[in-house]
């Protein structure tokens, strides 16, 4: 399986560092690769079968202490504390001829015509019920788990019923299809699709005492297209009677509601004594409501952003059953723009809405309006009970009652999510917002929700929303379902289950700055490393600041250890100054302090020097660069030095006591030192993979110099063979190894002239018209140009034209060693390219 984990961040505040520093508001602070989170035994990982996938349905039998997981053709049992321990399988494929009857009816065998497990959901003590595809031909069955007492022995009880039941209207045909279900005293609420093409949807009430019942058929004004999310049971008031089915969908715009076709998200509501009507709706709901959705994002002039796309939701229980939290994400429609986002709701503002006005069209334009005339008594939507209206049952309410339900299923009044906005917003991103489950964490400072929101790139995110409109700390891992249980995370994806500890403190690091910094309600520095947070009396000596995440007011020893660094450089050439926080949150502000100078500078940028998020990147290196590079951390307004580097600058000129025969940085017209490429040269002996240093480069070119084939010189004397970088490997040996340097001749061999003639085409003579006896040419190491020697020049006059061309033919020597060095260069491909430095062919004027 392909994970990627990591660990985010989010802060509030920043200071100003200067121009061009801009605070990070959508990047995670930690990052963390799928390799650490097992070497830190924080990931546990179920690789799936070979023969099975979609592992998507779950269901957590805290009794048992069992993670139920159905995927293809199979049931897995698995132990929350570790589910790489004790799991257990149960295969469960679809019929042959089901299997067949699925590809003659054109779907594909191998991704459809098998049995997805789509519903798992306990019955009673002993028994789950089970619903699957079964290759379009929905089947269920009852899984026997036991008694919790039997659990404790060895053999534990998981075995599948033989008897099997129909599962229309239970499990969807489509395993793509999207479907909700619950099971409560023995009855199954779902919303699926009730045939095989997936044009009848529905919300059903199976199994049980009572007839089966379902929404009105065909009709879009109860639904139109819809994708079911989830069912949850929330009670009315203290009479059960009075207890209601919310069901969470997104379908279609009803005609008239939106300008042209688009999704919207819904709610609804249901009656758990509902049993339909007498004469009309007979075995249908009677008290189904619906009510749009709103997640939105306030804009000017009264347009605002919408996420219509309802992708899960998720209720945090609380003191009072009745009006548990809901935390719903959303998506936008739009191909064009795409974002995410996360909105609470409260119960009151949903009660409120489905007490409001009806939906009703009229009007010349038949729009939708709310309904001003008389609602029927008890009001539509009410659950027959003794608390209001004295009914018994559904059937027996008025007929008028009956018929305004099947007209007006609709509100008029949207809900709107706590404080009117979404309480987390992200766009411009490559992935949205999927799933979502929420754990309340007590930390010093009070309660805090941390929302783990899955996505569609396989991340997770783990989010901490604070009083203030702010959030922090994100984690990134593969998912598709995930469920929250002994501070573990557990998730599901197309090739597998894995398990994740909800806290991974020792990732904040070794300081309590970093611990404080981090903000996470479930880790707090305890005086010598991040660990986790116990809420107990006896450990008020931890620190913890979720709500303002202040390092000087928890942390009193904030003496930091800098690392010290001495880094060269070259003259006229490019420097990167690497430094890069583990938090990327972290703005990184550079100071500078000159040799002279106790001040600290703020560094200015420009064309010359860059700032990116890895370091400072220097293009040309002066004199004036050096000094000691200050690289500090801020976040969250607290300011922390990272790393000191010295920087020394070797001036150009000195080169020539390292590598001889190198072209002088003031030399040849038309070239100036900013533009010249030879100091790639040295670069290249500093960072040889195998060499230690420049003396033993050059000893192994001395070496490799003398296995080499000798070439006859028109003079008669011998010429060891230049190499491809345009030196001789003489040259660049230093003068005490090569003790054959004076021997050189003052010419070339005609067949190498191409390398000479590019050199003094650029720097005037060459080497073999300035050879001197007993000692080699320093003029051109130190940048003096080289004098003529008249002996020398007297001696060449009977070479032929070979060396006259080099300085009267620049030109045309030029062009030959152009074509030269280009065919040297393919013939060197696939070499190393740090051992050949030469990229481009030498210039000429």
């Amino acid at each position: 399986m392909d994970y990627l984990l990591g660990i985010v961040v989010l802060l509030c505040g920043a200071v100003q560092l200067g121009r061009g520093v801009e605070p990070k508001h959508n990047v995670p602070r930690l990052r963390l690769s799928y390799k650490e989170m097992l070497e830190s035994s924080n990931l546990v990982t179920f690789n799936g079968l070979a023969n099975s996938s979609s592992y998507d349905s779950f269901l957590m039998d805290e009794e048992r202490g069992r993670l139920l997981v159905g995927a293809e053709d199979h049931i897995f049992s698995f132990d929350l504390v570790n589910i790489n321990r004790d799991h257990k399988q149960i295969a469960w494929p679809a019929t042959p001829s089901k299997r067949d009857e699925c590809k003659w009816a054109g779907k594909d065998l191998g991704k459809e015509c098998s049995n997805f497990i789509r519903v798992l959901q306990p019955y009673n003590q002993t028994h789950l019920y089970i619903c699957g595809t079964g290759a379009f031909h929905p089947i269920c069955a009852y899984l026997e788990m036991g008694k919790r007492a039997e659990v404790i022995n060895s053999d534990n009880i998981f075995r599948l019923a033989s008897h099997f039941e129909n599962g229309r209207g239970k499990s969807p045909y489509d395993p793509k299809m999207l479907s909700a279900s619950l099971l409560i005293d023995g009855e199954l609420y779902s919303g699926t699709s009730a045939d095989f093409m997936g044009r009848d949807f529905a919300i059903f009430r199976t199994l049980g005492d009572h007839h089966p019942i379902r929404t009105e058929q065909h009709d879009s004004r109860w639904l139109n297209d819809p994708r079911f999310i989830s069912v949850h049971l929330i009670p009315e008031s203290d009479n059960p009677e009075d207890d209601k089915i919310f069901l969470f969908f997104k379908e279609n715009a009803m005609d008239g509601e939106h300008s042209g076709k688009a999704t919207i998200a819904r709610i609804g509501q249901l009656c758990k004594n509902d049993m339909g009507g007498h004469r009309s709706l007979v075995n249908k709901w009677t008290t189904f409501l619906k009510a749009r959705l709103m997640c939105s994002v306030p804009g000017a002039n009264g347009i605002d952003t919408h996420f219509d796309e309802l992708q899960d939701v998720f209720l945090m229980s609380s003191k009072d059953p009745k009006n548990p939290v809901i935390y719903a994400v959303f998506t936008t429609s739009s191909n064009i723009f795409k974002g995410s986002a996360v909105c609470m709701y409260n119960m009151a503002d949903i009660r409120r809405v489905f007490l409001g006005p009806y939906a009703h069209r009229d009007g010349p334009n038949y729009q939708w309006v709310p309904f001003q005339g008389r609602v029927p008594y008890p009001r539509p939507g009410t659950c027959p009970s003794k608390t209001f209206g004295g009914f018994d049952s559904t059937k027996d309410l008025p007929d008028d009652v009956i018929t305004f339900a099947r007209v007006h299923p609709a509100m008029y009044n949207p809900v709107h999510p706590i404080g009117g906005r979404p309480i987390m917003v992200r766009t411009d991103v490559d992935y949205q917002f999927s799933q979502l489950v929420v754990d309340r964490v007590e930390a010093e400072d009070g309660q805090y929700d941390v929302m783990f929101i899955g996505t569609d790139m396989g991340t997770v995110l783990k989010v901490v929303t604070i009083p203030r409109e702010s959030w922090h700390d994100l984690e990134e891992v593969v998912l598709e379902e995930m469920t929250v249980f002994r501070q573990q995370l557990y998730l599901g994806s197309a090739l597998g289950v894995s398990q994740m500890s909800l806290h991974r403190c020792e990732v904040y690091g070794k300081a309590c700055a970093e611990c404080c910094l981090a903000r996470d309600p479930y880790c707090a520095w305890d005086g010598t490393e991040c660990s986790r947070y116990f809420p107990t009396a006896k450990r008020r000596t931890r620190r913890q600041d979720i709500r303002n995440g202040d390092p000087l007011s928890q942390c009193s020893d904030l003496q930091h250890h800098v690392e010290d660094r001495v880094v060269f450089g070259v003259e006229n050439s490019s420097m990167f100054l690497e430094c890069s926080p583990k938090s990327q949150r972290a703005l990184i502000y550079w100071q500078l302090q000159k040799p002279s100078d106790d001040r600290k500078h703020e560094i200015k940028l420009d064309d010359r020097v860059l700032r990116t998020d890895q370091g400072l990147l220097i293009r040309s290196l002066a004199q004036s660069d050096i000094g000691i590079y200050h690289c500090q951390a801020v976040e969250h307004g607290f300011i922390q030095p990272l790393l000191r580097l010295s920087l020394q600058v070797i001036p150009a000129q000195r080169l020539g006591d390292i590598l001889p025969g190198l072209p002088s940085p003031g030399g040849g017209a038309g070239h100036s030192a900013k533009h010249r490429l030879w100091y790639r040269d040295f670069l290249s002996l500093l960072d040889h993979p195998d060499l230690n240093s420049v003396e033993e480069f050059c000893d192994q070119v001395w070496k490799k110099e003398r296995k080499q084939k000798k070439v006859k010189t028109p003079n008669g004397k011998s010429q060891s063979k230049p190499d491809s970088t345009g030196l001789s490997h003489s040259a660049l040996r230093p003068k005490a190894l090569a003790p054959n340097a004076q021997k050189q001749q003052a010419s070339p061999p005609q067949s190498r002239q191409w390398l000479q003639a590019g050199a003094a085409t650029a720097e005037g003579p060459t080497r073999g018209q300035n050879t001197q006896k007993a000692k080699p040419n320093l003029g051109m190491l130190s940048g003096q140009p080289p004098k003529n020697n008249q002996k020398t020049q007297n001696s060449q006059k009977g070479q032929g034209s070979a060396t006259g061309s080099q300085v009267a033919g620049g030109s045309r020597a030029s062009s030959q060693h152009t074509a030269k060095w280009r065919r040297m260069q393919e013939n060197k491909k696939g070499r190393n390219r740090r051992t050949h430095e030469l990229q481009r062919p030498p210039r000429s004027v």
